[in-house]
């Protein structure tokens, strides 16, 4: 048995897999964000680890874990994570979609011109070195008694194991990383203030970094472990699909949503805003495409719309009597990253009258959503040949009627399958069993889950909403300055 521990922005999920790849068992534990100023987003590390122990507390009273091999760790990219000397958390972590770093964002630029050779990615709020830049600069007293940067996931493995490791995958997503070498550049460190002692050791997605504390091992009932490097939650979300080979392409329809597609080599054009990363498994890499708001706009317009939950703000969208929304939404509600790389972008709904209703809110969030996802997955076939059908995982995958509806919107054909909803764990539950098991194991164990469903996109449809879209790019287009 292999367990992967997910560590999400809405919750950690705690996964068990059998060593013939089924998930067996599959726990969580929810949590929340705090934004206490405007494109402010921050959790407490310590409610990470709270919610990873209560998560795998339930897995362990429900199930035998005597037989688990190995730990895999998967989580949100890019969070600022700082400890003291004494492995003391110095301030709540900035998160990936805190977008208050944009003055320091210029400031790396003008102080490192070669950054996007070095990282084959723009300087954007959303990556870890510009939040870095914002605390010397708003926080010097935290920043002065930094002695290790860690991303989140990384935090829970320092709980686990005592040791500070990293993966490629996620070590991609702060711009310390020289891609090519998958190491840490000197250079963009310095630029920061910063030096190597103070990062974690970079390993691949697979390899072991270090066993479980012994006490822990107790407490959660299981052996002393290995625990692998693992992956940053999209790279280890493909992994959990079997996207590790060149033009496999995914749709990660989370709180954020991610078009991931598997490169020939290191690809970069960051002056579409795609990003490019090292993957989870060693010499392949992957661009991908990242709008900060996806399935959280359904979240909030279900509140907004006061629907006691997201399935019933669904229904009533799919309810309505005609099936096209003559509202337009742009759903930048934490500003955007691919294309636009604006971190001041704002929600708009445009188009209301005195007979807007509720589940017209919703149906108009949807294809706003929808569109914007098209235009990542346009910047990533700047790069890529995506002719085949395009695989789905994430909380918003669930909705059969929005998977329809994203299958209109491109005009390619979505799969779901098996496992979907718990993607990224179960890429780290299979980067443990690799670890495990050799890297000679890795095409064996890294298949496509079964597909549940085809969703093949309604012409008619199609056709329709390729004129929407362009009212939908026309109106960030005119509202964007203001």
């Amino acid at each position: 048995m292999y367990i992967g521990i997910d560590l999400g922005t809405s919750g950690v999920k705690v996964i068990l897999m059998a060593k013939d790849g089924q998930v067996t068992a599959s726990c969580s534990s929810p949590l929340s964000v705090s934004r206490p100023f405007d494109l402010w987003s921050e959790q407490n590390p310590a409610d990470w680890w709270q919610a990873t122990d209560l998560a795998m507390l339930q897995l362990a009273k429900e199930h035998n874990l005597q037989d688990v091999k190995a730990i895999g760790l998967s989580g949100q990219m890019h969070g600022a994570t700082l400890l003291g000397k004494q492995g003391e958390v110095l301030r709540p972590a900035i998160l990936w979609n805190d977008g208050r770093s944009h003055e320091e964002c210029l400031v790396l630029q003008r102080r490192c011109p070669e950054v996007q050779a070095i990282t084959g990615n723009l300087v954007m709020p959303g990556f870890t070195a510009p939040k870095l830049l914002w605390v010397k600069q708003h926080e010097p007293e935290v920043f002065a008694q930094i002695d290790k940067v860690l991303l989140p996931k990384d935090y829970l493995r320092f709980r686990m194991t005592g040791d500070f490791a990293t993966d490629v995958s996620d070590a991609s997503g702060t711009l310390w990383l020289n891609m090519e070498q998958r190491t840490w550049s000197e250079t963009m460190l310095q630029a920061t203030g910063l030096n190597e002692k103070q990062m974690p050791k970079v390993y691949e997605g697979s390899e072991i970094t270090g066993t479980i504390d012994e006490l822990l091992a107790k407490r959660w009932s299981m052996p002393i472990v290995p625990v692998v490097a693992g992956g940053g939650d999209n790279a280890a979300g493909a992994v959990g699909m079997g996207i590790i080979s060149p033009e496999q392409t995914m749709l990660s329809l989370g709180t954020s949503g991610v078009i991931f597609a598997v490169s020939d080599g290191f690809t970069a054009n960051p002056a579409a805003a795609l990003h490019s990363f090292g993957h989870a498994i060693p010499n392949t890499w992957h661009t991908m495409s990242v709008m900060l708001s996806a399935a959280s706009c359904i979240d909030w317009v279900s509140k907004l719309a006061q629907f006691s939950s997201v399935e019933l703000a669904l229904l009533a969208a799919e309810n309505r009597l005609e099936q096209d929304s003559k509202l337009t939404f742009l759903p930048y509600l934490s500003g955007e990253r691919t294309p636009h790389n604006d971190a001041n972008a704002k929600g708009v709904f445009w188009g209301m009258t005195h007979e807007t209703t509720p589940a017209d809110l919703v149906l108009a969030v949807l294809e706003g959503v929808s569109f914007a996802l098209l235009d990542g997955l346009d910047t990533v076939r700047s790069a890529h040949n995506i002719s085949e059908g395009i695989d789905v995982i994430g909380g918003g995958a669930k909705s059969t009627y929005w998977l329809q509806r994203l299958a209109d919107v491109f005009n390619v054909p979505m799969d779901y399958r098996a496992g979907g909803e718990v993607g990224p764990a179960l890429g780290a539950a299979r980067l443990a069993a690799i670890g495990d098991q050799g890297q000679g194991a890795l095409n064996e164990i890294c298949t496509k889950p079964a597909l549940i469903k085809r969703y093949l996109p309604d012409q008619a449809n199609s056709a329709r909403y390729t004129e929407k879209r362009r009212r939908f790019q026309d109106l960030y287009q005119r509202v964007k300055g203001l």
